[in-house]
């Protein structure tokens, strides 16, 4: 089935910390192997893979000194070709990420860059000439903070980076990079691969007049403003039209290998949403995208209803990939926790609301589990954003901690030594092992809900409609032919009664419902609880105001 990504379920696999098979601390492919028939067991479709190619880890692999060389941290091309066979054994696709709107600065590409204005590769990354000053060419700020420009004393000009300085920009206008670009992407097909998550899939090209941006009049600076990164509507320094043809180019070529897919990473505070639309509109662009609309504070069911309206209005043909945690975000457990009563609850509807949206979902490592955000010491700390901005902005490392497999004690089977983030108590009773022999915990709930889906393909393909609830209840019908399923999720720690009206007798609830109880003309839902309830298409069933 060539278009099994199509409300498919994907499995993010952060390779740091999944599973270390040498003792050094650091999880590996070898690893990851051992684990897979875990992965295999949720009932998911895909695993995708963070970074694994050969990098200095300034950035946790998101800064690659050679795009077709597996990072010794992680192993070996032939263990990866294993992972690749073990998998697809298993059913599973594997997807890989694919960072290549910037190199690290060792890679050979840019160490010939550097050098001169007239070598061979010259103008593949964005070089500039400073203003008579000296200062740099614009406003542009870093994500990671200061000046997105950074000066090169043998070429007399500035290089940009929108991340670390050790992470400069490839130029996307010199069309020889775009086909450098692709011809990795081939590298990686013809060895198997089922397809690409793109990085930071928006910022490959800048605006060519280099222009500065404009101020945000809608910013609010207060007190804990780790950076001036949101100060700016990113106009210019990313998300510029010239995108779209070339992921035209990349579609082209993972059509020549039928089942391929990509899903690109929309990274914008601003448009996110239009993005990913635009970015998988019309059958010759990416098949997926996923934006940071569910990744950060909100949980109203007015913020889920309009994101996903909004999509859909933008991009009727478009198809979203929905995810609530990844590598660069607090998990949702911790970050929703003020909504919940119970963070095992939680975690049960969360689960139940991400699988029931219409479009693709990004599970990440540990969601199965409830896993909580790390508490970090800064003295833990790895990752260059946390540390930079402590303690306004914590990082990314609390989400990034290991995984654990066995009962007892830290580091619960993760590792033999020393894990390169700790795993503290509060993640460490979450244990795979000890959820496996437990029929009521969160991993045994992800099973169940996985397999009722797969029974239910209305949930993956189905129409969506969205019920006028009042908060903090979300309604939504799926339907799909004859079928429908009614959805209704309370996003609080409080219990309502919606009233219902319009369902035939003997209409039950769907045995994955939790915390819901249903009559003729009401339905009762606990804290976090959620209800399914499946109809026929003639069903005129419908949700009224809190009773």
């Amino acid at each position: 089935m060539t278009e099994w990504w199509r409300g498919g379920v994907i499995y993010q696999v952060y390779p740091r910390s999944f599973q270390d098979s040498n003792g050094d601390g650091i999880g590996d492919l070898p690893g990851i192997i051992a684990r897979l028939d875990h992965i295999a067991s949720l009932g998911v479709d895909c695993i995708w893979l963070s970074p694994i190619t050969k990098s200095p880890q300034a950035d946790m692999g998101y800064d690659v000194s050679d795009y077709c060389e597996i990072d010794p941290l992680f192993g070996s091309l032939e263990d990866f070709d294993t992972l690749v066979k073990q998998a697809h054994a298993r059913g599973l696709k594997v997807i890989m990420d694919q960072v290549v709107s910037h190199t690290s600065d060792h890679h050979a590409w840019f160490q010939e860059s550097r050098v001169s204005r007239t070598n061979a590769r010259a103008d593949w990354y964005v070089w500039a000439d400073p203003l008579p000053d000296g200062s740099p060419p614009n406003n542009w700020p870093a994500v990671f903070g200061g000046s997105v420009w950074e000066w090169n004393g043998t070429r007399g000009q500035y290089y940009l980076h929108n991340f670390l300085t050790s992470q400069p920009d490839l130029n996307f206008h010199n069309p020889a990079v775009q086909d450098a670009v692709l011809d990795v992407m081939r590298f990686w097909l013809e060895r198997g691969i089922d397809g690409f998550r793109l990085d930071t899939v928006n910022y490959y090209f800048h605006d060519e007049q280099l222009r500065s941006n404009p101020a945000d009049p809608d910013f609010r600076h207060g007190p804990h403003s780790a950076s001036p990164y949101e100060m700016q509507i990113h106009e210019f320094s990313k998300s510029q039209p010239e995108n779209l043809d070339f992921l035209r180019r990349v579609r082209a070529l993972l059509d020549q290998f039928p089942g391929a897919t990509s899903v690109g990473e929309v990274g914008d505070s601003h448009r996110s949403v239009e993005l990913m639309a635009q970015y998988t509109a019309g059958g010759d662009t990416l098949h997926m995208c996923y934006g940071f609309d569910f990744l950060g504070p909100q949980f109203t069911a007015a913020h889920f209803r309009s994101r996903i309206e909004t999509f859909f209005e933008i991009g009727p043909d478009s198809w979203p990939c929905w995810s609530f945690s990844n590598h660069d975000v607090p998990r949702h457990v911790s970050r929703w926790a003020e909504h919940a009563r119970s963070l095992p609850d939680l975690a049960h509807q969360t689960a139940a609301l991400v699988l029931s949206l219409k479009g693709s979902v990004c599970l990440y490592q540990g969601e199965e589990l409830g896993l909580t955000e790390t508490d970090l010491l800064f003295e833990e700390l790895t990752d260059p954003r946390g540390i930079r901005f402590w303690p306004e902005d914590k990082g990314r490392d609390g989400c990034r901690t290991p995984m654990p497999w066995d009962q007892g004690l830290p580091p619960n089977g993760f590792t033999t030594g020393k894990p390169w983030l700790p795993l503290k108590p509060e993640q460490s009773a979450l244990n795979v092992a000890g959820q496996n022999a437990d029929d009521g915990s969160t991993l045994t709930f992800f099973r169940t809900i996985l397999a009722w889906r797969k029974n239910h393909p209305t949930l993956a393909l189905g129409d969506i409609a969205f019920c006028d609830t009042p908060e903090p209840v979300l309604a939504f019908r799926r339907s799909s032919g004859n079928d429908a399923m009614l959805c209704v999720f309370n996003l609080s720690a409080d219990d309502h009664t919606v009233a219902m009206t319009g369902l035939h007798d003997g209409t039950s609830l769907e045995p994955v419902s939790e915390r819901a109880v249903l009559s003729h003309d009401s339905l009762q839902l606990g804290a976090n609880g959620f209800a399914f309830i499946a109809l026929d298409s003639s069903s005129t069933a419908t949700l009224g105001g809190l009773a």
